[in-house]
């Protein structure tokens, strides 16, 4: 379809997406691209405002014919996650994506593509710079943080808005029509760290666990994918039972929210048990390919001795509490919804898993669509800290998003879908964090749907969208906003 980057950037949505491709936008690091969102505005003489979370709301005066229209929101966020492959040197705070097509796919090079959600600002940003699609007066708003906190939605000032109708664009499956979401929060356990140091007959090594797909914690967590650092505490639970060793470090995901790829640790062993660990841990490499032979084929353990420039090392007591942490801390489906075929309802990832000089933190992201059942799994989750002497860190808690049968943007989708391609729309539910339940929260009567075109491996280095899926969605969207006029 479109063989060159050049050719494919002729279409106005790749030439926003390729634009706002060269901005690094990571979590947290959103100032560029927020500029850029404001001379973008006042260029084509659009009212904008910036606030102090760097969020970016655009409005445009409706087009010749749609003056009596209802107002409509368009919303996506524009912050990435920022994975990339281990062996690149890629720099998420300076260096432009690598856009590449395959196909008719388009990927970066070793790094997370941000389509999710950079296809929602760049259709933003075509809808914004036309002069011929039609449509209602437009009030668009682009967020920060989406993909750590939230805390660009949840800070957005509601009294900036006079729309009802809310159409949010962070959707990944063409042909589908987002009607409701789970509700998130992000819990830390801080486990602090009595050092001891490692004894003279011990030498220090690296196990790594690598090869797993991992992926976005909410589509991706009924798929059964490995999560490294679960694999870690097994390991480390087993050689434990065996083998006297010491841990320097343990270390383990990007992201909360992601499905951890790879972890490792640094262990102080005997050089006499040099060669029956390195059994040991084949044996667990055979047993995780056996386990993981349906959803990660490729994971793999290293084992190879490093020098290090420091000899402290956990005291066994920090030791056995972070293999604990490890083994109980749970991670993936814990309930799936009786209403919803197919709909995980609740679920949890141990996503991240670092260590500083004075602790062992071990984030996750708690998942579900029922506001109760998040609570609990977040009092299961205090509980063991308690047990094992951590402090319990919570943010980023955003509401779900319900479902409403009588939408009436949801009938306008269903029925402008079914004029332009004679079919039906698959109105579906997920179990991903989605801005809309932030926003009605915030804004009494709001009625929304979410869209957007094929993406896969989102959160990951081999995250790619679809072009024809991009570019067919982006007719759709833009079709239904022309059959809003009021007669």
């Amino acid at each position: 379809m479109y063989s060159n980057l050049e050719e494919l950037t002729q279409h106005i949505v790749f030439h926003y997406f390729a634009e706002i491709s060269a901005i690094p936008r990571g979590s947290g690091n959103e100032q560029a691209i927020s500029d850029y969102l404001v001379r973008f505005a006042q260029e084509r003489n659009l009212k904008v405002i910036q606030d102090e979370t760097l969020n970016v709301i655009i409005k445009k005066a409706a087009t010749t014919g749609y003056e009596s229209a209802p107002t409509v929101i368009i919303q996506g966020h524009m912050d990435i996650v920022c994975e990339k492959n281990q062996d690149t040197t890629h720099d998420f705070d300076k260096d432009p994506l690598q856009l590449r097509i395959i196909g008719d796919m388009l990927y970066a090079t070793d790094t997370t593509l941000g389509a999710d959600n950079g296809i929602a600002v760049a259709y933003a940003l075509a809808l914004l710079d036309s002069t011929d699609i039609p449509h209602p007066s437009l009030e668009v708003v682009i967020t920060t943080e989406e993909e750590t906190t939230m805390n660009g939605a949840i800070a957005v000032d509601a009294s900036h808005f006079t729309g009802k109708i809310f159409i949010n664009l962070d959707s990944e499956e063409d042909g589908k029509l987002l009607v409701s979401s789970a509700g998130g929060v992000h819990v830390t356990q801080v486990l602090p760290i009595i050092w001891a140091q490692a004894s003279k007959d011990e030498v220090a090594y690296r196990i790594r666990i690598r090869g797993l797909k991992g992926g976005h914690s909410g589509i991706s967590i009924n798929k059964e994918r490995g999560n490294s650092t679960k694999l870690l505490g097994r390991v480390l639970h087993d050689l434990s039972t065996e083998f006297p060793y010491s841990i320097q470090q343990i270390s383990g995901g990007l992201k909360s929210n992601a499905i951890p790829r790879e972890a490792e640790a640094i262990v102080w062993i005997q050089s006499n048990d040099v060669n029956n660990i390195q059994e040991r841990i084949e044996q667990w490499e055979q047993t995780f390919k056996n386990e993981l032979r349906m959803t990660d084929p490729g994971v793999s353990i290293g084992f190879e001795k490093i020098k290090s420039n420091s000899t402290a090392v956990f005291a066994e007591d920090t030791k056995q509490k972070a293999i604990t942490a490890l083994l109980l801390i749970p991670h993936g489906v814990q309930a799936m919804s009786m209403g919803i075929a197919g709909l995980v309802e609740s679920s949890t990832n141990l996503g991240v898993v670092s260590t500083t000089d004075s602790a062992i933190h071990f984030e996750n992201e708690i998942r579900s669509s029922i506001k109760s059942a998040k609570a609990n799994m977040v009092t299961q989750a205090k509980t063991l800290a308690d047990m094992l002497g951590c402090e319990v860190l919570i943010d980023a808690d955003y509401p779900e998003w319900p479902y409403h049968p009588d939408s009436q943007v949801k009938k306008l989708f269903e029925q402008t879908y079914r004029e332009k391609y004679g079919k039906e729309i698959d109105v579906i539910a997920v179990h991903a964090g989605i801005e809309c339940g932030v926003f009605i929260e915030k804004i009494p009567g709001l009625d929304a749907v979410s869209l957007g075109p094929d993406m896969f491996h989102v959160h990951t280095p081999d995250e790619h969208v679809s072009i024809p899926s991009t570019i067919n969605n982006w007719e759709y969207f833009i079709y239904t906003l022309g059959k809003m006029k009021v007669d």
